[in-house]
C-alpha cells in the first residue's frame, strides 16, 4: 500500500495476539520493571488485582499487529511521530488484543512530490471489544507515481 491507497476514512483491522503472563513479565523485566508487571503476588495485592501488561507493551503489540496487517513495507519512509497515547484500561495476562485503524488525514508533501503523510487513529481492543488503549501516528509513505 502506498500513500495513494490510504484516503481519509480508509479503515482496516488487524489480527489478534494474546499476552501471556510470561510475555508480560519478560517485557517488564527489560523495559518497565514495576511490581504489577513482574510479580503475580504483588500484582494481586495492587489496585489492579492481577498481573497487567505495561502500557508500552500494549502499544508495541498493537504496532506489531499493524505492521503484520498493513502491506506498506515497500512504501514506508518512517514516521515523524505519534501523539495522544492513552492507556485506558489495564491489559491482563491472557487478554487478546487487536487493532482497529482509521485514516484521519492524508496530505501530499508540498516539497517532495514522491511522498505524503497519513495520520492514522489506532484503537486497541481486547477480546471483549473493550477499548484498552489508543494512539494517533503519522506515517510518511511513498506515492505510487513516484515508482
Amino acid at each position: 500500500m502506498y500513500f495513494d491507497d490510504m484516503p481519509v476514512g480508509f479503515t482496516f483491522e488487524t489480527g489478534s495476539r494474546t499476552l501471556s503472563a510470561e510475555a508480560i513479565k519478560r517485557f517488564a523485566r527489560e523495559w518497565d520493571p514495576q511490581p504489577f508487571h513482574l510479580d503475580e503476588d504483588a500484582a494481586a495485592a495492587s489496585v489492579y488485582g492481577g498481573l497487567i501488561a505495561s502500557g508500552f507493551h500494549t502499544v508495541l503489540t498493537a504496532f506489531t499487529l499493524t505492521l503484520e496487517a498493513s502491506d506498506w513495507s515497500d512504501s514506508s519512509m518512517g514516521s515523524p511521530g505519534m501523539e495522544n497515547v492513552r492507556w485506558i484500561k489495564p491489559v491482563y495476562a491472557g487478554d487478546t488484543l487487536r487493532v482497529k485503524a482509521e485514516v484521519t488525514a492524508a496530505t501530499p508533501s508540498r516539497s517532495k512530490p514522491d511522498r505524503g503523510f497519513v495520520e492514522v487513529q489506532y484503537d486497541i481492543l481486547n477480546q471483549d471489544d473493550v477499548l484498552v488503549a489508543a494512539y494517533r501516528a503519522s506515517h510518511m509513505l511513498r506515492r505510487r507515481q513516484a515508482e
